[in-house]
């Protein structure tokens, strides 16, 4: 069956498909309360709109439909993410304005023609829409499919967009292609104390895949600790191993970063590794402090792997001032 091609601004009026790699926070974006906004996208835009499975700290999300449909609803993706990068800003004191970022799944055989020889297509997208793209080098993993990054205001990557369509079906993919497909939060994978660990949402998890031994005793554990819970995730589970106690001494200089503001970070380690945490007064004469956590193994080697982060985050903040965006 043969595609009728009809000409119509800015490229071919035929379907196509455009795949976004998003983070979780974007795709709730587009998602919206109870799935409104992406309902709203889907009638206004007229393209068929499908966002992966959850459960991955990236999601794809997959446009589908006559071209015109396609820069449509792009164009309500990048008015919306416009939109929350205005609103976060209400909150804090940069006055530029940050571009809007999107970031396409093209296949390899394809980002030769948008890069064009010595790079003379891409140079000419961007001079003529006055948007930012970016080829990745490398191939997504275990696929044939790399990340196109577009950024700058809605209009320049509406006019971006529309010119990627225009190589894409002049240029189609050769061979197989092998689709990206983003893998589940089980990276990264935390060692320690012999245990390994995801984070997931709100449960600490042993993670299975694991390259050292497990300890005996965080191998009784229940597969999920949710939160600040004792008692088995699972009915009929036995019990947690017997709780033990660690203790840890940090300078008096950096306990308030493990503490944070009104001791959100101290709660939040609390709560994320299931281990009961105290910190001691301040001893007089004394240029530390004393931490003493308890918990079942697992839960005091998640608590000290959450606290060594919270060091190597704060140590990075210093190093890089510009990266400060939390305290």
């Amino acid at each position: 069956m043969e595609t009728t091609k009809v000409q119509s601004e800015g490229g071919l009026n035929v379907t196509l498909t455009i795949r976004l790699l998003m983070h979780g926070k974007e795709v709730g974006s587009i998602i919206g309360k109870k799935g409104e906004t992406v309902k709203k996208m889907r009638e206004e835009s007229g393209a068929r709109i499908n966002i992966s499975e959850g459960n991955c700290p990236e999601r794809i999300v997959t446009i589908t439909g006559p071209t015109d449909t396609i820069f449509k609803a792009f164009a309500m993706i990048a008015y919306k993410f416009e939109e929350d990068i205005i609103n976060s800003m209400s909150n804090s004191p940069a006055t530029s304005k940050p571009p809007v970022t999107l970031r396409l799944v093209v296949p390899a055989s394809q980002c030769g023609s948008l890069i064009g020889k010595g790079g003379s297509k891409i140079k000419e997208m961007r001079e003529s829409t006055g948007a930012q793209v970016q080829v990745a080098g490398d191939m997504l993993p275990n696929s044939t499919e790399r990340a196109v990054t577009i950024s700058g205001t809605p209009e320049a990557i509406i006019q971006c967009v529309k010119q990627i369509c225009v190589v894409m079906l002049e240029s189609p993919p050769k061979g197989a292609t092998i689709p990206y497909r983003p893998k589940p939060a089980s990276t990264p994978v935390i060692f320690s104390g012999g245990q390994a660990y995801t984070i997931q949402g709100q449960y600490a998890i042993p993670h299975p895949d694991q390259l050292t031994k497990l300890h005996q005793l965080a191998m009784q554990q229940t597969p999920f600790t949710p939160l600040g819970q004792t008692t088995p995730a699972f009915p009929g589970l036995d019990a947690s191993p017997p709780a033990s106690t660690h203790e840890l001494t940090i300078p008096n200089d950096l306990i308030g970063c493990i503490i944070g503001r009104q001791g959100t970070k101290i709660n939040e380690i609390r709560q994320m590794s299931g281990a009961q945490i105290k910190i001691a007064n301040a001893m007089e004469g004394s240029s530390e402090r004393q931490i003493t956590i308890t918990g079942t193994p697992a839960n005091i080697s998640l608590a000290q792997y959450l606290i060594n982060a919270r060091f190597r985050d704060v140590a990075a903040m210093w190093n890089d001032p510009s990266s400060m965006t939390t305290s």
